[in-house]
């Protein structure tokens, strides 16, 4: 197989995404909010979250896993504080909803908190950060996951990766983003290794015997992945078990309660309920500006997004040979036409 990555617009690869949810009895509203969801992550370069994800999603609506037709819904609501059930349907469309109950709850009492469950994968959780960020809200999400990753000093697959992303608003609409696992890499930036053929490095996984190993292939072959940081970042994924899957009834990943979905927790923070915006944003700035002065490498989190999504934007978005020919499996088994050279390609 040639192993040059496909080049296709945004425009296209929604499209295509989009397609291929729908013929698999998704509603084409919900097919294009998902489709949406994982062209951007695509677009920000985190390809781990891209439409590499419509492969395992529509096995797990094979499985039952997730009720393609399936709504979100707000359950419940008491003060700054709400629930939302995503129906066990796709995962982006109940954050969504809940992240614009939390804008609509954070803007009537200056914070807000809300908790979703029955909740399936939900994509790139700095999505729903810097949506709350760019309404001129602090944000912060957190979600616990399936098991996949070993307790510091352990083995054994006890904890999810269990991201969490933080999110505070710029100048101009930007959001100073940061958007990380609690394991040493995610899951699917594992995968991709795996698929390119190249090896992980060090310190990110053990194999089925608790060996520390290189090779991506060993974690799917019962191996698990180690968190960063040693204890802290250890220490981390434990709070958010705690938080995202207990708030959410989800349950730990390491308890036989879990039911097997994703417990999101979402809180805002409207800024003027403490200090004015316009000033708040102003000492942003400045603080991003001394931070650059500091050095020539120096980013700002969120920057190496907003760059990758300024240059996919301009000269496409590079989908790796294996992803594009399995979404191509994919077309030939759910009748939808693909093509065989994409613009680009």
């Amino acid at each position: 197989m040639n192993a040059s990555p496909r080049l296709l617009t945004a425009g296209h690869l929604r499209e295509l995404a989009r397609d291929l949810l729908a013929a698999a009895r998704v509603p084409p509203d919900l097919a294009a909010t998902v489709a949406e969801s994982l062209v951007e992550a695509d677009l920000a370069g985190h390809g781990s979250h891209g439409v590499r994800r419509i492969r395992p999603y529509l096995d797990r609506i094979e499985a039952g896993a997730i009720l393609p037709d399936a709504r979100p819904e707000v359950v419940s609501r008491r003060g700054a504080s709400a629930v939302v059930s995503g129906r066990r349907g796709f995962g982006q469309a109940a954050a969504r909803l809940a992240t614009a109950e939390a804008a609509r709850l954070a803007a009537a009492h200056g914070v807000a908190v809300v908790a979703v469950r029955e909740c399936n994968h939900v994509g790139r959780l700095g999505e729903y950060a810097g949506t709350l960020a760019a309404s001129g809200l602090i944000a912060q999400v957190v979600g616990n996951a399936d098991p996949t990753v070993a307790p510091y000093g352990g083995r054994r697959r006890m904890l999810g990766t269990n991201p969490m992303a933080w999110a505070v608003p710029r100048a101009g609409g930007a959001a100073v983003v940061m958007d990380w696992a609690t394991a040493a890499m995610a899951e699917g930036k594992l995968g991709l290794l795996l698929a390119a053929g190249s090896p992980a490095p060090e310190g990110v996984l053990v194999d089925a015997e608790g060996r520390a190993s290189t090779d991506p292939a060993d974690f799917y072959r019962g191996g698990a992945l180690l968190p960063f940081g040693g204890h802290k970042g250890y220490g981390l994924s434990v709070l958010i078990e705690l938080v995202g899957g207990l708030l959410t009834g989800t349950g730990t990943a390491c308890s036989p309660e879990y039911d097997g979905t994703f417990g999101t927790v979402i809180t805002a923070v409207d800024i003027t309920a403490f200090v004015p915006l316009e000033s708040y944003i102003a000492q942003v700035e400045s603080c991003c500006e001394a931070l650059r002065a500091s050095g020539p490498g120096v980013l700002v989190p969120g920057e190496p997004e907003a760059a990758a999504r300024e240059a996919h934007l301009k000269e496409g978005i590079p989908v790796p040979a294996p992803v594009w020919a399995e979404l191509g499996v994919l077309a030939s088994r759910l009748g939808v036409p693909w093509p065989d050279t994409p613009p680009g390609g």
